[in-house]
């Protein structure tokens, strides 16, 4: 038997080696962790505090809002931290969990996209009977199994991925643990993680993308056969913000995962990773509400009555 020596720790290279491009890059994540932090946890405060968000659509915006949160949180601070003070060791299980929370996450945010392309779907072709199909119940159900397909789907790729052992190099060509950058350290025969990453992960994909693909189809049609300009385009906004999103996240994850390994290049997962793992976060609640006059009504309701409390707790001092 040959003597191997476990993997303990990780080490991750990062986006760049270059000194002088850790100051920039640090500035610019930190204005895009600030915007992704205000803006999701902005936008599920905002619909907690106005009744009239209180609607299936902002039930799983908000929801959105929570994930993008999440899965950026479970990257960024790490990124930020190498960049700033050259922390780039990072634990054996720090990784796993770093691993298990990212793949949760986003695929939480890819069943919660098609739940809210089957919304928009409800809304458009059938709004006589919205309130009947959007209940209260199917969303929750909805929520519940976007959340439980999201933490299995981790806990299976997590645990495959660990299963291997790492008795090789321990240096991460990425800026944190994405399961293909940590498969391609292993010194055990990885083909059949690799397999099941490729099916599950297409799997998930594809029935996303088939469920939003008819949900649009039908969509378009019923705007078709609108005879009113006005609700063309009051149709089209609602659906144009989930339809960017949903163009930049597939775009991103597809050419990310569905591809073989030994086709795999790093430094292009790298800027790749960084879309979906940092820019798409903070997009999302960005286009969602500036595009969205409800929440700008929303948002001016609560900064006026912040305001008056602000008044008032100024006079009760005087």
């Amino acid at each position: 038997m040959e003597n191997r020596t476990e993997v303990t720790q990780f080490i991750l290279l990062g986006l760049t080696s270059d000194p002088g491009l850790q100051v920039p890059l640090f500035i610019t994540f930190l204005l895009i962790y600030v915007i992704t932090v205000v803006g999701n946890l902005g936008m599920i405060l905002l619909i907690l505090l106005d009744s009239r968000l209180h609607t299936p659509m902002y039930f799983f915006l908000g929801n959105l809002s929570l994930v993008d949160f999440g899965y950026s949180s479970a990257v960024t601070p790490k990124v930020m931290a190498g960049l700033l003070i050259g922390d780039k060791v990072i634990s054996y299980s720090d990784c796993a969990a770093q691993m298990f929370f990212f793949a949760a996450f986003a695929t939480v945010e890819n069943f919660l996209l098609v739940s809210m392309a089957y919304d928009r779907y409800a809304a458009v072709c059938k709004p006589l009977h919205y309130t009947t199909t959007m209940t209260t119940s199917v969303c929750m159900w909805l929520i519940v199994g976007s959340y439980v397909t999201g933490f299995l789907n981790a806990s299976i790729h997590t645990g495959d991925t660990l299963s291997l052992s790492f008795c090789k190099s321990n240096m991460i060509h990425h800026f944190f643990c994405d399961i293909p950058a940590v498969m391609i350290l292993s010194c055990s025969d990885s083909h059949v993680s690799e397999l099941i990453l490729l099916y599950v992960v297409s799997f998930n994909i594809f029935f996303a993308i088939i469920v939003i693909w008819i949900s649009y189809t039908f969509i378009f049609i019923t705007i078709l056969k609108m005879q009113s300009a006005v609700g063309h385009h009051k149709t089209l906004s609602t659906c144009a913000s989930h339809f960017t999103a949903v163009f930049i996240f597939y775009g991103t994850v597809i050419f990310m995962y569905l591809q073989p390994s030994s086709r795999h290049s790093m430094d292009t997962d790298k800027v790749a990773s960084v879309f979906y793992s940092m820019v798409i976060p903070m997009l999302n609640p960005l286009v969602y509400s500036l595009r969205n006059k409800e929440v700008k009504s929303a948002f001016l309701k609560v900064k006026s009555a912040f305001i008056c409390w602000k008044k008032n707790m100024q006079a009760f001092k005087v």
